[in-house]
C-alpha cells in the first residue's frame, strides 16, 4: 500500500533547485531591470545617444563644413542647401552645430569621467590613511575649494596662458582647468563614506592578511561606493557641459575658430530678432543635452534606491511557474 505522506526526494531537490533560481538575482541585473522599467530615464538616455551619434556622423550629411564660407547665402534662413541655415558670416549653422554638440559632449564625458576617478581615488586615500595624511590632504581639498574658479578659468582661457594657448586647443585647455575645480566637493563627500567603510570587518581583514593599500582601496572602498560614484558621473557630466556654455557665453571659455554650443548661444544673442535660429538652434540642443542627462540621473538613483522591492516580470513569471509546480507535484 502506498504511503500517502511520504516524501519523493527528487521532488524535494527540485523545488529547493527551482527555488534558489528564484532568489538569486544578480544585483547588476535588478539594477538593470529597475532603470528599463523608468521610461523616462530609457527616453533620456535614447536622446543623449541619438544626440552623441548626431556629433560624430551629422557631417557627412552636408557638404559644407565649419570653416567653409558661402558668400551667396550670407545670414539664410534654413533651406535645402543649409538644413538649418547660415550665419552672418555665410557660415553652415547646420555644420557648425555637429561641431559644436561633439564638443560640448566630449568635454562633458571626459570632466564626468575623470574627476569622478580623481575623487575617488583621492577621498577613499584620506580615509585610508587617516592621520596626518588626512589632514593635509583635506588642508589641500579646503585650500582648492577655497580657489576662485571663475578668475582661475579667466585667466587660463584669455591672456595669462599664452604658451599653452598656442600648443593647446581651447577646449582642451578648458577640459583641464574645469578638471582642477570639478572633483572637490565629491571627494569630500567620497571620504566621509569611506571612513564609515574602514570601521567594517572585511576591510580589517584585509588589513589584517597584509593586503596592499592600493588594492584594498581599489577592491573594497571603490566598488561599496559605486552607485555614488555612477550618479555623480551623470550629474558631473550635465555640470561640465553648464560650465562650458556658461563660461564660452561670457566669452572666457572656448575661442574661436574651436566651435562649442556655449560659442554659438553667446554668438547669436545680440542677434536673436534678426537670426532667430542661430539662436535657437544651438539652446535647444543645450536642453536636449542637459535633460536627457537629468532624466537618465533620476532613472539611475531609482534604479539604485534599496527600498525597491521590485526585481521585474521575470521573478514574477518564475515564481509563478514555481507555484504551479508545486500544485502538479
Amino acid at each position: 500500500m502506498t504511503n500517502l505522506n511520504a516524501v519523493d526526494p527528487a521532488a524535494v531537490a527540485q523545488d529547493a533547485h527551482l527555488e534558489s533560481a528564484d532568489v538569486v538575482i544578480g544585483k547588476t541585473t535588478i539594477i538593470f531591470r529597475r532603470f528599463l522599467r523608468n521610461k523616462t530615464a530609457v527616453a533620456g538616455l535614447a536622446i543623449f545617444l541619438a544626440l552623441t551619434v548626431f556629433s560624430f556622423i551629422g557631417g557627412f550629411f552636408t557638404q559644407w563644413d565649419k570653416e567653409t564660407i558661402d558668400p551667396f547665402s550670407i545670414g539664410m534662413r534654413p533651406s535645402a542647401d543649409h538644413y538649418l541655415g547660415t550665419s552672418q558670416a555665410g557660415i553652415d549653422l547646420y555644420a557648425m552645430t555637429v561641431e559644436g554638440t561633439r564638443i560640448s559632449i566630449l568635454i562633458g564625458l571626459v570632466v564626468g569621467l575623470v574627476s569622478v576617478l580623481i575623487a575617488a581615488v583621492y577621498g577613499c586615500t584620506m580615509a585610508y590613511f587617516g592621520g596626518k595624511a588626512d589632514k593635509v590632504m583635506l588642508f589641500i581639498l579646503e585650500a582648492l575649494i577655497m580657489m576662485p574658479a571663475l578668475l582661475v578659468v579667466a585667466v587660463a582661457t584669455s591672456g595669462g596662458a599664452a604658451g599653452l594657448k598656442r600648443d593647446l586647443p581651447s577646449w582642451l585647455l578648458l577640459i583641464i582647468v574645469l578638471l582642477v575645480f570639478s572633483w572637490m566637493g565629491t571627494a569630500r563627500l567620497i571620504r566621509s563614506m569611506s571612513m564609515s567603510l574602514m570601521q567594517r570587518d572585511f576591510v580589517k581583514a584585509a588589513q589584517y592578511m597584509g593586503v596592499p593599500p592600493r588594492r584594498i582601496v581599489w577592491r573594497h572602498l571603490v566598488p561599496n561606493i559605486g552607485s555614488l560614484l555612477i550618479l555623480d558621473i551623470t550629474r558631473g557630466v550635465t555640470a561640465a557641459i553648464l560650465a562650458e556654455v556658461a563660461f564660452s557665453f561670457i566669452g572666457i571659455g572656448i575661442k574661436v575658430p574651436d566651435v562649442s554650443l556655449g560659442v554659438l548661444i553667446g554668438q547669436a544673442t545680440s542677434q536673436v530678432s534678426t537670426f532667430p535660429w542661430m539662436f535657437w538652434v544651438p539652446l535647444t540642443v543645450m536642453f536636449l543635452l542637459t535633460g536627457s542627462l537629468a532624466m537618465m540621473n533620476d532613472g539611475l538613483r531609482d534604479a539604485f534606491d534599496p527600498s525597491s522591492s521590485s526585481t521585474g516580470k521575470a521573478k514574477k513569471a518564475r515564481a509563478r511557474k514555481i507555484t504551479a509546480e508545486k500544485k502538479t507535484a
